[in-house]
């Protein structure tokens, strides 16, 4: 049986402002496992959704544009089965939070294609490689059990 045979419960993802790769891999855990993981995003400075991430994930057939970024203050709960920080701060941050819990940390460095210059289309396919990366590997880390389900 392989080590990531079981789901967890719940998962945080964590980054730097929760508007761009946080908010995307819980859209996209959440279009893998609908309600089966309890997902939530967290940034440890919150800022506005980035558009084009809403931009790439509707291509897909993912609505993110109701996203709220929020701080890590703003979760409802701070007990997670495994917190995946996205940055090297959110890293940081996810530790003190999980410090005096049983949460699993792992850390997933990705780039931030917010820094990609260029035109429109140069942009977004910097976009769509990040979110085609990140389902990928959340695929590989969290196998569905049939087709993805939205919820």
């Amino acid at each position: 049986m392989a080590e990531f045979d079981e789901l967890p419960g719940s998962v945080l993802f964590a980054c730097t402002q929760n508007s761009l790769r946080s908010p995307m891999a819980e859209a996209l855990m959440k279009y893998l496992h609908g309600r089966q993981i309890y997902v939530q995003s967290a940034g440890v400075r919150p800022s506005e959704v980035d558009p084009f991430v809403v931009a790439v994930l509707d291509e897909i057939g993912i609505d993110l544009s109701r996203h709220r970024a929020k701080s890590f203050e703003d979760l409802e709960d701070d007990y997670f089965d495994l917190v995946i920080s996205l940055s090297p701060e959110a890293q940081h941050r996810a530790v003190e939070l999980t410090r005096t819990s049983s949460c699993a940390i792992e850390f997933w460095p990705i780039l931030d294609p917010s820094f990609t210059e260029g035109s429109r289309e140069v942009r977004l396919d910097a976009y769509r490689t990040l979110r085609d990366d990140l389902l990928a590997r959340l695929t590989r880390r969290f196998p569905p059990r049939g087709a993805p389900v939205v919820g």
